[in-house]
């Protein structure tokens, strides 16, 4: 019984530490290369999210972020948009509420100081 025990104490254990694992998740440009991430797994509510824009134009760039899902039958289109703040070296942090579980589309757009704003997208599932 004490080894049924242990070995239900272990799943349980790991298990949670799955969960708690990190969100991290690559954004398509083509310009540079965009890493969105967070240091906790993604939940409805407030969520801090960081962007990593890789490269030197864009290291004092302006960015910010719109995450939407679609409108569905008997669901009306949801938004969240936000100016992330810079904190040096090309990383960047926004705060965004994301209204419900589900698959939300992000787009981050970077305009760096000299040169073209480009736009990143990808797709998170929370």
């Amino acid at each position: 019984m004490k080894t049924l025990a242990k070995i239900l104490l272990i799943a349980i254990l790991g298990a949670s530490l799955l969960q708690a694992a990190a969100f991290e998740k690559q954004a398509k440009t083509r310009a540079a290369k965009v890493v969105l991430s967070s240091q906790k797994p993604l939940t409805t509510g407030s969520n801090t999210l960081h962007i990593s824009v890789g490269g030197d134009k864009f290291k004092d760039a302006d960015v910010s972020i719109k995450i939407f899902m679609p409108a569905m039958p008997g669901m009306p289109y949801m938004e969240a948009r936000a100016d992330a703040k810079n904190l040096g070296n090309g990383l960047y942090e926004a705060k965004v509420n994301l209204a419900m579980g589900g698959t939300w589309q992000v787009h981050i757009f970077i305009t760096p100081k000299n040169g073209k704003k480009i736009r990143a997208k990808t797709s998170i599932n929370i």
